[in-house]
C-alpha cells in the first residue's frame, strides 16, 4: 500500500508540474501576480496527495512581512507553502539539485551563497526589495534541519534584509512553528521525531520513500506574535524573541495535541527495543544535537 501510495503522489506531482511549468515560468518572467499563486495551489495538492494534513493555529501577518520559522525536513516547504503564497531563502547548491532545484525556481527562491559574502550581501538585498514589494519571504532561522527533539538557536544575519527593506518605516517580522504532532492520529514521541526530520546524511529519495509511503501525517503550523521591525530594532533581540516563541508554540502543541484512547506512544518507525538499545534511542536528541551539520 505504501508504494502505491508513493507511485501515485509521483505521477500526479509530475502531471502537475508538466501543466504548470510553463505558465509559471512566463509568469515569472512578466512578473505576474499569479506567479506568487500557483506554487500555493501546488503545494496544496502536493500535501493532499502525500498524506499530509496541515492545521493552522493563528493568523499571518498582513505583508510587508518576513516569516522566521523552525526547519525539520523538506516537507517543511510544502507545509508552509500549502498555508500562504510565499517565497523562500535557500542555500545556493540547492538550484543545482535535480528536480528540486527546478522546483525551487518556480517557488521564486532566493538563494544564497553562504561561502562567499559578497554573494550573501547580494542575496540580502534580493530578500530586502521582495520583501518591501509585498513578497512574503520564509526564513529558516536556524540555518540548517535539525532533528526535530529540539530547535536550534535562530541566526540573526538575515534579518538584516528586512530592516534593509524597511528603509524608514516598520515592517513585520513573524514567528511559525512547525510542528510535526501525530502519525496515523498517534502522537509523534523523542524517538520517531528524528526518524521523520530530513538532517545529516539522510538521502532525499530514500527519507521520500518513507515517508510518503508511510502517509497519515499531522502537522501544525503555529503563527506567533507579529513583531514590528524597523531601523531602530537590534536584529539579534529579535531573533532571540522569535525563537523563544517559536520554542514556546511547539511545545504548547505536543503537550495539547489529542493522544489515542490507550495512550499508546510506541515508535511507529522503529520497533520495540530493550535495554541499552532503548536507552540509546530515549536519548537520541541529545547524541543527534552535537552532530548536526550544516545542510
Amino acid at each position: 500500500m505504501g508504494y502505491l501510495r508513493v507511485a501515485a503522489a509521483v505521477i500526479v506531482l509530475a502531471a502537475l508540474t508538466l501543466i504548470l511549468m510553463p505558465l509559471q515560468s512566463l509568469a515569472i518572467r512578466r512578473n505576474w501576480p499569479i506567479a506568487a499563486r500557483l506554487p500555493w495551489y501546488w503545494q496544496r495538492i502536493a500535501c493532499r496527495v502525500t498524506g499530509i494534513r496541515v492545521r493552522v493555529d493563528g493568523t499571518p501577518a498582513d505583508p510587508p512581512l518576513l516569516i522566521a520559522a523552525n526547519h525539520i525536513s523538506w516537507v517543511d516547504i510544502s507545509i508552509l507553502g500549502s498555508v500562504l503564497p510565499v517565497s523562500f531563502v535557500s542555500k545556493a547548491e540547492v538550484a543545482g539539485w535535480p528536480v528540486i532545484g527546478t522546483l525551487a525556481r518556480l517557488q521564486r527562491t532566493v538563494f544564497i551563497d553562504r561561502t562567499r559574502r559578497s554573494q550573501t550581501a547580494s542575496a540580502t538585498k534580493a530578500i530586502a526589495q521582495r520583501v518591501g514589494s509585498g513578497d512574503v519571504i520564509v526564513l529558516f532561522a536556524e540555518g540548517t534541519t535539525g532533528d526535530g527533539n529540539r530547535i536550534l538557536p535562530f541566526r540573526s544575519a538575515l534579518l538584516g534584509a528586512a530592516r534593509a527593506a524597511s528603509g524608514s518605516r516598520l515592517i513585520t517580522v513573524q514567528p511559525v512553528a512547525i510542528t510535526y504532532a501525530a502519525i496515523h492520529g498517534l502522537p509523534i514521541g523523542q524517538v520517531d521525531r528524528p526518524m521523520v526530520a530530513w538532517y545529516g546524511e539522510m538521502l532525499l529519495p530514500k527519507h521520500f520513500l518513507k515517508l510518503v509511503g508511510t502517509g497519515g501525517l499531522d502537522v501544525v503550523v503555529s503563527f506567533g506574535e507579529p513583531i514590528a521591525f524597523g531601523p531602530e530594532q537590534d536584529r539579534k533581540e529579535t531573533a532571540d524573541r522569535c525563537f523563544e516563541s517559536v520554542r514556546a508554540m511547539v511545545d504548547d502543541v505536543r503537550r495539547h495535541w489529542p493522544a489515542s484512547p490507550d495512550r499508546h506512544r510506541a515508535p511507529v518507525f522503529s520497533r520495540g527495543v530493550k535495554g541499552a538499545k532503548a536507552a540509546a534511542q530515549s536519548n537520541l536528541a541529545e547524541e543527534t544535537g552535537e552532530r548536526l551539520r550544516l545542510s
